[in-house]
């Protein structure tokens, strides 16, 4: 027999007609009011059955819980906040994805301010106390190179250096780009490369700068020569193709890390354009994994960032911190990955100057 769903249902006087409530949902299931409560807030000590039950009554009955009522009796939304700039850039879009997974599966709901408007992070995070928030996650990637002052009586966690917070507690949990950065260029010294340019992203983007720190680190360690870098480009293939001509012109050029997989296909690009041969004439590496990055020609070698284990140890550290319990301990294994793709080989010869 069908279920009746009554919520947002006028009864003939213009009201709408209140939708079922846990009462109604505990009688249903055949299991108390509690048990719904623990089920619906994410807690422990409930067997898979009965919460796989209370779950499928749930869904029968349409019943949602009253958010405002279940903060006043638990003091927490179940609500997690998110500044992010809002971008559909790979990196920023993908980790935003991975970030509204893992709340899910830790049991709290979704809400995010953008900055993509030029709105400032501080003003943003204003905007989320005000919805509701137990805790927040500043998945910002710009700044000016100075710390980040909010203020939030709320836990908040940071996925970048430099956060200074006043009124609650804070954190920072991220992928080391700095860590990336090198494996990528100790992949091409490891291959004879005498050095290895650097095409930079844009250098507001904390995430560009700890590229370009690794790679100034592993050819510091290697004892390579520190190459001049490129203007820096704005993440997109038309700046990657404009460095790329550039480099194409100095035969001394043998190996390139760009600092995200788009710049390095207008790399590819231009040295293809110029007649250098990828990976004879000149090894290109990129950042991120896309998903074309496995299907260029030549198919390309990249750093993966997994940003699955980047958002759920996110969400693990804050959510302990919301619950009033110890941090768990940093994984031992990184969150980035080198894929070996046929963009890169060993150093040749030089060859003749190019035009």
């Amino acid at each position: 027999m069908a279920t009746s769903r009554t919520e947002g249902i006028p009864d003939g006087s213009g009201r709408r007609r209140r939708g079922p409530g846990m009462t109604e949902v505990a009688r249903a299931a055949g299991v108390s009011q509690k048990t719904v409560s623990r089920v619906v807030n994410g807690e422990p000590h409930v067997s898979p059955e009965v919460r796989d039950r209370v779950l499928r009554v749930i869904e029968e009955l349409d019943y949602r819980p009253n958010n405002a009522a279940r903060a006043l009796l638990l003091g927490r939304y179940r609500r997690i906040g998110v500044v992010s700039l809002g971008t559909a850039l790979y990196g920023p879009s993908t980790l935003l994805i991975a970030l509204e997974r893992a709340m899910q599966r830790a049991g709290y709901s979704f809400a995010v301010a953008s900055t993509l408007e030029g709105q400032r992070v501080p003003v943003a995070v204003e905007a989320l106390l005000g919805q509701g928030v137990d805790g927040i996650i500043l998945s910002e990637p710009i700044d000016d190179g100075t710390p980040l002052r909010i203020s939030a009586d709320v836990p908040v966690v940071s996925l970048a250096e430099g956060l200074e917070q006043t009124g609650g507690v804070s954190a920072v949990v991220g992928a080391d780009g700095a860590l990336a950065a090198r494996i990528a260029t100790e992949h091409l010294l490891s291959l004879g490369h005498r050095t290895v340019w650097h095409i930079p992203g844009p250098q507001d983007w904390w995430a560009a700068r700890d590229r370009v720190r690794g790679w100034r680190e592993a050819l510091a360690a290697a004892g390579a020569s520190e190459p001049p870098l490129p203007e820096a480009g704005d993440w997109t293939p038309a700046s990657g193709y404009a460095a790329g001509r550039r480099l194409a012109r100095l035969p001394d050029v043998t190996a390139v890390f760009a600092a995200n997989d788009d710049m390095a296909i207008g790399a590819l690009r231009a040295f293809a354009e110029a007649g250098v041969s990828v990976p004879d004439g000149v090894s290109v590496v990129g950042f991120d994994d896309i998903p074309a990055a496995a299907y260029l020609s030549p198919p390309l070698t990249t750093v993966r960032q997994d940003f699955t284990v980047i958002a759920e140890r996110a969400i693990d550290v804050l959510v302990a911190m919301i619950e009033g319990r110890p941090t768990p301990n940093e994984p031992s294994a990184p969150a980035v990955e080198l894929t070996v793709r046929a963009s890169t080989g060993p150093a040749r010869r030089p060859a003749p100057p190019r035009r």
